[in-house]
């Protein structure tokens, strides 16, 4: 009986160690989150490409991640610094990440000591889209190409959005690299800018295509320079500039048409919940439902996953010195 009373003990002993492997294994990965609330920060204004976009993309990974709920919570203010830097300072559980603009990228490369984030230690969930940037001005203001714009006796005003901004940076860089007679107009937060330059206020902005698309079809505007992207209806501006500095600049800006419409988490994510939420972007971004959505609102859809979206920021981060100075030079104007 001893002996059968101390079988029957480690029988017990091992069920009771089989069932709590058992309900951990079931807290690992996706199951992790079910029945969890999962907060995802869109580091920008409600309205606007950011904001819409952020919010198909929660819409859909929660519907590929049983049991989780999302809530979209928007964090603007200093060019998406506040939402990353706060994305960034969470709890890696992996219930809280979200989406932010690429222009954090120059920030990083110059040193900006508001910046409390390191990009290339973000848990990378993954991108949705390659947007390339474009200069545009409003049909109001006469300008119909590229040359004519460059060739102006006096500058015109361009929106972009506050200091720290993808658009502010790549306006001040545009007037010290190329000489572009532009003077900088900041304050203009999601689709703020468009209202400015239908209101007159302004004649002019930088941006990404798909967030402008609409506006030029319509009427209210004109592409006259693209910068990365493989459409062919409007010039590279590119092929339209000179000097290695210049070269250099548009490059930069180029690099980061790849990697449009990120979503990341904060460093150090267990590595089966990251994954889970890898498995979940990627079914939502695939998801025929999302794909038509996409279609119908105008947002272009070119996903890419976890460590290589990662790979591409950190050759965005690979600058020469020449660049970089250049990039310091225009944030401390701007």
């Amino acid at each position: 009986m001893h002996i059968n009373r101390r079988v029957s003990a480690v029988a017990i002993s091992a069920g009771v160690v089989v069932a709590g492997m058992n309900v951990a294994g079931a807290e690992d990965g996706a199951g992790f989150f079910d029945g969890k609330t999962i907060t995802y920060i869109v580091a920008t204004s409600p309205g606007g490409v950011y904001d819409t976009n952020g919010r198909l993309v929660a819409q859909y990974m929660q519907k590929h991640l049983p049991g989780s709920t999302f809530v979209v919570q928007n964090m603007p203010g200093a060019g998406h610094l506040i939402g990353t830097n706060y994305i960034y300072a969470s709890e890696p559980d992996g219930l809280t990440f979200g989406t932010f603009n690429t222009g954090l990228i120059y920030g990083q490369l110059s040193g900006d000591p508001n910046i409390k984030f390191d990009l290339t230690k973000m848990s990378w969930i993954g991108k949705v889209a390659s947007d390339p940037r474009v200069i545009i001005v409003t049909k109001e203001s006469g300008i119909e190409s590229f040359e004519q714009l460059r060739s102006l006796d006096q500058p015109i005003k361009f929106a972009t959005a506050g200091k720290g901004s993808a658009s502010m940076i790549e306006a001040t860089l545009f007037v010290k690299a190329l000489k572009l007679p532009i003077q900088v107009v900041s304050g203009y937060n999601g689709n703020e800018d468009q209202l400015a330059m239908m209101r007159g206020e302004v004649q002019g902005v930088i941006g990404s295509r798909s967030e402008f698309q609409q506006f030029v079809e319509e009427g209210k505007g004109r592409f006259v320079a693209q910068i990365g992207g493989s459409d062919t209806d409007v010039p590279q501006l590119s092929s339209m500039i000179d000097g290695d500095t210049a070269r250099q600049v548009v490059a930069l800006i180029e690099s980061q048409s790849g990697i449009s419409r990120l979503t990341a988490g904060p460093a150090d994510m267990p590595v089966d919940r990251l994954k889970a939420l890898r498995d979940a972007y990627v079914a939502a971004t695939s998801d025929p439902e999302f794909i038509e959505k996409a279609r119908t609102l105008g947002l272009p859809v070119d996903p890419l996953v976890g460590n290589d979206v990662g790979a591409l920021v950190e050759k965005a981060l690979d600058q020469k010195p020449d660049v970089i100075e250049a990039l310091k030079e225009a944030l401390s104007e701007g």
